[in-house]
């Protein structure tokens, strides 16, 4: 199970940092990906990190901005949102997938997802 928590009101050029929390014992074998969706649109993906936490990947909309890391001895995954945009609101989702599978970047890839939390950014 993954829960998905940190979401709130944040004014633009804001930061945030939303926290993924897993049960059990197999997280440190998962990729670990996260997706936004915002009011009215399709969910998107936002970037991933592998297991070990050595690889990332973000799309270009958050990168330099967006900070994806890991701490698998607490089983969590941080999503850290520095210089928040409007654009930015959204509802977001942790998921995960085992590592055998690479690095998926569509939703279909991953077999685990957590409950979204909304972050609402003011301008």
């Amino acid at each position: 199970q993954l829960q998905a928590s940190g979401g709130g009101l944040v004014q633009a050029g804001g930061s945030l940092r939303l926290s993924c929390a897993a049960s059990g014992s197999t997280f440190s074998s998962y990729t670990v990906g996260w997706f936004r969706q915002a009011p009215g649109k399709e969910r998107e993906f936002v970037g991933y990190i592998s297991r070990s936490g050595a690889n990332t990947y973000y799309v270009d909309s958050v990168k330099g901005r967006f900070t994806i890391s890991r701490d698998n001895a607490k089983n969590s995954v941080y999503l850290q949102m520095n210089s928040l945009k409007s654009e930015d609101t959204a509802v977001y989702y942790c998921a995960a997938t085992w590592y055998w599978r690479g690095f998926p970047t569509t939703q279909n890839g991953f077999d685990y997802w957590g409950q979204g939390t909304l972050v609402t950014v003011s301008s």
